[in-house]
Formats: structure tokens, C-alpha cells, sequence
């Protein structure tokens, strides 16, 4: 089996002076990071040029649970669900008369939401690559599936042509692959035998979310663009809903993570994703009158230099609501959470997944996601409703 073992971030010790064994010293350069806990995942995939994280990230998911069901370890298609992703969408694009959003990006239920209707295929039996490339290239299609949708949301002839869904759907074929010829593709609701077997239920996965706009522990509509098909999530407070994490994750279990990636105290070069308190009151000493004297620019160089663990922000469900009411939270990621580990002052951050690549960073493609970070900048999580710490299930009513 070639799942990821918890050696994968080990990687990091050469330039970034990362380690997941506990250092005797806090003082030197650098992250040192324990792993407290870390649960089965398969290898790091690369989505490459193409909006399709919210795929990636799902499958990684699910592929993970299919381990933890011991179903084996399995190497899903993640076109396979954005070529039928894309056929519904396409359908609202045209029923809303062009006003509902459409583009390349979606949501962790788009997989779910697609596996209910027609299971899933493998990735060697559909890949969903573009003849003659190895990696996805999406620029294009995605280009020329929303200007033909355009085209016919026009009626240039004073109706809709017969023909539309089947011109629409070769175009995604002919970039993507045909599924006519794959099992997997035909329309029933009968999943592999292996997961049927190890009791995989797309019923038995839910989403959360977290802010002061809704009511708590009520399904609710998320105002975000990439909610084309307006699927509902439940609503916690922030701390229920990083209670469900860590819960989920001591416990066995992974979250597919939702999330805002443009804060620039995330970098998955790094290796790491921070949010450092920028205000100088919290610093002591001469360290605090070093600080004062510096520019606003040598401030933020340092600040984001992730040289070295620095004090981080308290987030209070009003930073978090403010950020999403001014839109500078943004559905923009989807990344797999694996783990937690530890550094070295004892900050906790989350082994996360990410669909960049392999080789994109030391770290073997994951990257630490401090607890400050994933407590301002989650949008949403997925998880098996198992996953969810007892008497949170009770107050949501599940």
C-alpha cells in the first residue's frame, strides 16, 4: 500500500529546518513540528491549470474514508465528477437564463451529489485528460463552455434548440473523454461493489459552517459562488465547529476543509499557513522597542519571513463574521486535513492535503495550517457524521 505514512513532511528539515521530532530548544530557526495525530490518505494529486480543487480535495476525502472503511486504497477519477458537475450546472446555467454562477469551481457536495446519482469511476478508466497532455489544462474549455452557454441563453432564434444539451455535453467529451463507454458512467445509482461492501453512504456526510448571519445548529444557505446548486449546510458556533475538527481527526476520521488561501500568511512554498498578531503591544523589551523601529514593510517581511513560529491572532466569531460580510473571506480552496501536529511553543496546526503537486513544496505537496489561521479562514468542512463530537449531533438535532 502506498498511502501516505507520517514520515511525508519530514521532508522539510533541509532549508526550512522542519521536523516532526520534538526539539529539546525553541529557540532555533525554524518550524519544529510534532505530529500528534495523522490518519490514512493516498498520494498527492496535481489539478495542475484547472478550478478543480473542490474535486480533488472531495476524492482525496473520500479515498480516505474508503481506507478507513477498509474498502482498500483507490485511486478515484476526479474528472469523472466534474465532467457530471459541469452537465449540472450547465442545465441551471440555462434554466436561470444566465444568472446563476458558472465556472470551473464548486463544492465538496458536487462529488457527494454526483456519487448518489451515478457512483464513481476509476481514474485509469477516466482519466479526463485533454488529448496529448499529461497534466489538466482547463483555460480553454472553460472559456468555450461558458461562451456557448451564453450563446444559447441568447435564443438568436427566438427559442431553445432541441440539440443544446447534446452539442454541450460533446464538447466536454471531446475534452475530457467520453464516459459512454466507462461502467461507472452509466446512469444508476449503484456504486462499486468494494464500497457498497465496506458501507460507504454519501448519506452519511454532512457540511458546517460557522457564521453570526444564520441561526446555530440549523441547515442554512451559504452565500458563496461556488454554492451553485444551493446545497445546505449546518451552522455552529466557530467553537463547536473547531471541536468537530480536532474531534474528527483524534477520532480517526479526515474533513475536507473549504477555505480562503489569499491571507498572506499562507504559503504552501512554505509549507505552512500562519496568522501572525501584527500589533507590537503584545511584544516585550527591547524585542518591542526593535519592533517599533521598524518600517511598515520590514514589519510585514518579517512577520511573513516563516522563519520561525510568531504569536498569532485571537479570532472571535466577529473577525471572522466582519471578514465574509466585506468578502475578504472567500470560498477560494479546498484542501484535505489529515492531521494535527504541534510546534514548537505548542501551537496547534492541521496536516492538510493539498492537490498542488508532489514535488510542488518540500513537504511532499502538504503543507501545517496553524489554528489561528483555520479558525478565521475556514469557510466550511465535510465530514461523516460520526466524525462529530456527540452532544454537538444533539444540538443539531442529528
Amino acid at each position: 500500500m502506498r498511502t501516505i505514512a507520517l514520515v511525508i513532511m519530514s521532508g522539510l528539515a533541509a532549508s526550512l529546518s522542519f521536523s516532526y521530532a520534538q526539539q529539546d530548544s525553541i529557540k532555533k530557526e525554524g518550524f519544529q513540528f510534532e505530529v500528534i495525530k495523522n490518519n490514512q490518505a493516498t498520494p498527492v494529486k496535481d489539478q495542475y491549470r484547472s478550478g478543480t480543487c473542490w474535486s480533488f480535495a472531495a476524492v482525496s476525502f473520500i479515498e480516505s474514508e474508503l481506507l478507513r472503511l477498509g474498502a482498500g486504497e483507490k485511486d478515484l477519477s476526479e474528472m469523472y465528477f466534474v465532467n457530471h458537475a459541469y452537465r449540472e450546472k450547465a442545465e441551471r446555467y440555462v434554466r436561470l437564463h444566465g444568472s446563476s454562477n458558472f465556472g470551473p469551481g464548486g463544492q465538496a457536495h458536487d462529488v457527494m451529489n454526483t456519487i448518489a446519482k451515478f457512483g464513481f469511476a476509476e481514474e485509469k478508466d477516466y482519466p479526463g485528460l485533454l488529448a496529448g497532455e499529461s497534466k489538466h489544462l482547463h483555460g480553454e474549455l472553460d472559456a468555450v463552455l461558458k461562451a456557448y452557454l451564453d450563446a444559447v441563453v441568447q435564443k438568436k432564434d427566438g427559442k431553445l434548440s432541441k440539440v443544446w444539451p447534446d452539442a454541450y455535453a460533446g464538447i466536454l467529451d471531446a475534452y475530457l473523454g467520453s464516459m459512454n463507454n466507462q461502467a461507472a458512467g452509466k446512469k444508476n445509482s449503484a456504486m462499486p461493489a468494494y464500497a457498497q461492501k465496506a458501507g460507504f453512504n454519501t448519506a452519511d456526510y454532512i457540511e458546517l459552517t460557522s457564521y453570526l448571519h444564520h441561526p446555530f445548529y440549523q441547515k442554512i444557505n451559504l452565500e458563496i459562488p461556488d454554492n451553485w446548486s444551493q446545497d445546505l449546510y449546518y451552522n455552529l458556533p466557530i467553537d463547536d465547529l473547531m471541536e468537530v475538527i480536532n474531534h474528527a481527526i483524534e477520532n480517526g476520521y479526515t474533513v475536507c476543509w473549504d477555505g480562503d488561501v489569499s491571507d498572506k500568511g499562507f504559503s504552501h512554498t512554505k509549507g505552512v499557513a500562519i496568522l501572525p498578531e501584527i500589533s507590537g503591544s503584545s511584544l516585550e523589551g527591547t524585542e518591542r522597542a526593535r519592533w517599533e523601529k521598524l518600517t511598515e514593510k520590514e514589519k510585514n517581511a518579517e512577520l511573513y519571513s516563516f522563519s520561525k513560529p510568531v504569536t498569532e491572532r485571537n479570532i472571535t466569531p466577529e473577525i471572522r463574521q466582519e471578514d465574509f460580510n466585506n468578502l475578504k473571506a472567500t470560498d477560494d480552496h479546498l484542501m484535505h486535513i489529515t492531521g494535527i501536529a504541534t510546534d514548537q511553543l505548542g501551537t496547534r496546526y492541521y496536516i492538510t492535503k493539498n492537490s498542488w503537486a508532489a514535488d510542488s513544496n518540500k513537504a511532499g505537496g502538504y503543507l501545517n495550517m496553524s489554528e489561528a489561521y483555520v479558525r478565521l479562514n475556514t469557510i466550511a468542512v465535510m465530514v461523516h457524521k460520526d466524525a462529530i463530537p456527540p452532544v454537538i449531533r444533539k444540538r443539531m438535532g442529528i
